[in-house]
């Protein structure tokens, strides 16, 4: 006897889990940060030693005020020669960039890439309540996209 109609059990549907599309998920959170008062000849040390070209600036609450970068220090080093002033006596309040593109947190990777884009930066420090928690770079935007495999963003 044929079967004109057959339905198997129903299968609970469990829902997939949501990758994450957050800045906190993919930033870098172990950074090396700099104080207004240490010495440009510190800096220097410090970015020869770790390979870095730049970090943060921080106060002593964590809260950002600054990057001080390899650019940073050349500019100074130009500028001092080119006024025969003293180099290394300077501190990093004196030489470091004061406008800083940051992002915070809780934005997804989207907004961190629409940001890259907009201003050109290849990193950028992540806040949370004013505070610095990490850094985000275009590649790990970059990784964010890989790990998704999707062609829907939803």
């Amino acid at each position: 006897m044929p079967i004109k109609s057959f339905q198997a059990a129903r299968q609970k549907l469990v829902p997939k889990r949501r990758k994450s599309l957050l800045v906190q998920d993919y930033m870098s959170r172990n950074l090396i940060t700099f104080s207004p008062q240490q010495s440009i000849l510190e800096v220097m040390r410090v970015l020869i030693r770790h390979k870095i070209s730049g970090g943060p600036v921080v106060d002593e609450l964590s809260r950002l005020i600054g990057i001080i970068s390899e650019a940073d220090c050349i500019k100074h080093l130009s500028d001092a020669k080119y006024f025969n002033q003293p180099f290394f006596d300077r501190k990093v309040e004196e030489s470091m960039s004061a406008e800083v593109d940051v992002i915070e947190a809780d934005k997804t990777i989207f907004d961190a890439a629409t940001l890259f884009h907009k201003t050109g930066r290849r990193r950028l420090p992540v806040l949370e309540r004013g505070r610095l928690v990490g850094q985000i770079s275009r590649q790990d935007v970059v990784k964010a996209a890989l790990l998704l495999r999707s062609q829907r963003w939803r």
